[in-house]
Order: C-alpha cells, then sequence, then structure tokens
C-alpha cells in the first residue's frame, strides 16, 4: 500500500452549533440521514457534528480535489463500524474518484473537547 494523500482540519464547535441551529437547511445539505441520527442521541451533539464536518473538510484536502467537478458534503457520510470506530463512507462523485485512484482505503481519526473538534484523513492506494 501507498499513501495516496492526508488531510487534517479543525473547527471551532460554535460555529457548525450556529450554523445548524440558524438554518435547518444547512445540517440537511451537509449531514447524512445516519450522521444526524448519530449526532441527535449525543449528550452534546454539537461536538459529534463538529468532528463530522472536520472529516468531510479532511477528506477533499487528502483527495487534493477541493470541491471541484461538483462533489458535495453529502457524498461523505462519517459513521461508525460494529465497535464504533469512526469509519467514511463515500458516495456519487467522491465515490467515482476514489475508484478513478484506484484509493482502496480510508483511514479517519476523529477528536473533540469542548471548543474544538479536528479530524485527520489517510487514504491508501495500492
Amino acid at each position: 500500500m501507498a499513501i495516496f494523500g492526508i488531510g487534517t482540519d479543525i473547527i471551532e464547535v460554535h460555529r457548525v452549533q450556529k450554523a445548524i441551529e440558524s438554518s435547518e437547511r444547512f445540517r440537511e445539505r451537509v449531514f447524512s440521514a445516519e450522521e444526524i441520527r448519530y449526532c441527535s442521541e449525543k449528550t452534546n451533539p454539537w461536538q459529534s457534528y463538529a468532528a463530522r464536518f472536520a472529516a468531510k473538510e479532511a477528506l477533499f484536502k487528502a483527495l487534493g480535489t477541493g470541491w471541484s467537478g461538483g462533489m458535495e458534503w453529502k457524498d461523505i457520510s462519517v459513521e461508525q463500524n460494529e465497535q464504533g470506530k469512526p469509519i467514511i463512507k463515500v458516495f456519487n462523485l467522491v465515490s467515482d474518484y476514489c475508484k478513478a485512484n484506484q484509493i482502496k482505503q480510508i483511514h479517519v481519526s476523529l477528536t473533540h473537547i469542548k471548543e474544538l473538534a479536528m479530524a485527520y484523513v489517510v487514504l491508501e492506494t495500492d
């Protein structure tokens, strides 16, 4: 395996909270139904939303694409495997890009404290 790209992002939790509270449309445009369900069940959902937002930004940085070619927020969903480890699922144009570039594995690490959330993404190819 070889590293295709790495990306990291950090965001203030209150910025994501403010965006969601001021516009339900923001939450629906950025987060998948599974992400909304997961975050809504948390005592402090804002930290979980912010960590997922950071993971999406970090993935776009790792891909090296930015927002080119019509890729969208909901083309990425940050979920959990059976053990609770965060995983990234990709769809539509992001999935197509990963396949075209032979990206075989997406690793993600999330962390947050009261005011900040951070994500780190590593992409692997053959």
